[in-house]
């Protein structure tokens, strides 16, 4: 592909090209306008890199469970300390702590497989079509993602909405061809919206200045590889649901199709939804 990419992008792909400390050690940096606590989904994608780092290059990621366990600090650079659990014939499991300040703030366990061909099924995309060029905003000209959400007017108003919503995204340039670069990529953006889509229901009585949100735990299936069968640089839609909220939490699932409508990865999250 021939798009030019975004600086926010490059900038994106430079911070998964993590620094190696030791076999199963690794450092990464963060996005030097960041103010506030770090965007967990770029941890996650920094965490699935340094794993992906200790696997044999015929294995791929098919799933990650995480867990945010305190906000990540911009100021400082992560430590990753990858543990390798288990290499068998079809399968290799890592663990994977990120630290700051000496203290775990994110954890993930994350299972890489060979390529390996099965029974096959699928539900059906949502009958939904990506954005022309023009529909995208201006001000995401220069951001790391392009998006498009359905039903934007409706979604925005201050009025109780049902818990769904379908998105379209893509990355803001050309990615090279690693498959582990598009997975990276694809789990920063999958943490976008989840939280969000929980919140829908309770526009009428929520006020946002007087919430407290934040991922608590990400959960990523990966049903075809990157490259070969999807890209992240070409639109894919983020179909979203939430089944649930309750206990101060909100449930959230999400399913990633691509435009011919395969259905390439799945998520799960849930977050905190607290009325301060």
């Amino acid at each position: 592909m021939g798009t030019p990419t975004s600086p926010a992008l490059k900038e994106l792909l430079e911070l998964l090209t993590l620094e190696r400390i030791d076999k199963h050690l690794f450092r990464a940096f963060h996005p030097q306008d960041r103010e506030h606590r770090l965007y967990g989904g770029q941890i996650m994608a920094q965490a699935l890199r340094a794993a992906a780092y200790t696997v044999a290059d015929d294995r791929f990621v098919h799933s990650l469970h995480g867990y945010f366990l305190r906000p990540g600090d911009p100021a400082v650079p992560a430590l990753i300390d990858v543990e390798p659990i288990r290499d068998g014939r079809s399968f290799s499991t890592r663990r994977v702590v990120v630290i700051q300040h000496g203290q775990a703030i994110f954890n993930m366990d994350a299972s890489f497989q060979v390529e390996e061909p099965g029974l096959a099924h699928q539900v059906d995309m949502p009958p939904r079509q990506p954005p022309t060029e023009a529909m995208v905003p201006e001000e995401m000209r220069t951001w790391a993602f392009l998006g498009w959400r359905h039903d934007h007017k409706r979604l925005s108003s201050s009025e109780a909405q049902p818990p769904y919503q379908d998105m379209w995204f893509r990355a803001n340039g050309s990615v090279p061809d690693d498959p582990v670069l598009h997975a990276c990529l694809a789990v920063y953006e999958s943490d976008n919206a989840l939280l969000g889509t929980a919140r829908l229901p309770h526009r009428d009585v929520m006020v946002r200045e007087r919430m407290q949100m934040a991922s608590l735990d990400h959960a990523m299936w990966f049903h075809a590889r990157p490259v070969t069968r999807w890209r992240v640089d070409e639109w894919l839609l983020y179909a979203l649901d939430s089944p649930s909220a309750s206990q101060s939490r909100g449930y959230n699932r999400g399913m990633i199709f691509t435009a011919d409508g395969t259905l390439v990865a799945s998520t799960m999250q849930e977050g905190l939804m607290r009325q301060r």
